[in-house]
């Protein structure tokens, strides 16, 4: 099994209830996301995937759709909290229906790391 893995990172802001009395109020982050994806075989050139293939669905994601964003006010987050975790599960989602569309590999996504701050991410697990 081979592991591939890209990292980038967007501005957005949110607002959390019933988290913490400090996380209520309206406020951003610099975000660090890490996507990783896996796959047993290798293409003809060698390799599991193009890094740039993955780079563009991970950066079409996360530049056109949170970066310097109101998350709480985005559609995929309609009624529900844009917390960390649900950050991570909706780039992974929408990452891999990208690479299923554009790519010939079997490539899956295997998790994705969304980082609030440098010492606190949340991981969802595929």
């Amino acid at each position: 099994m081979f592991e591939l893995k890209v990292k980038t990172r967007f501005a957005g802001a949110h607002q959390l209830t019933m988290v913490g009395q400090k996380c209520e109020n309206l406020h951003g982050h610099n975000w660090h996301v890490e996507v990783c994806v896996t796959g047993k075989n290798l293409n003809s050139a060698g390799v599991l995937a193009d890094f740039g293939d993955i780079k563009k669905a991970v950066r079409q994601v996360v530049d056109g759709e949170l970066d310097h964003k109101f998350l709480n006010e985005l559609d995929m987050f309609e009624g529900m909290q844009p917390t960390s975790e649900r950050i991570a599960v909706y780039i992974a989602q929408r990452v891999q229906a990208l690479l299923d569309e554009s790519l010939d590999e079997d490539v899956r996504v295997s998790k994705v790391m969304a980082w609030e701050s440098d010492d606190a991410c949340a991981t969802y697990f595929l």
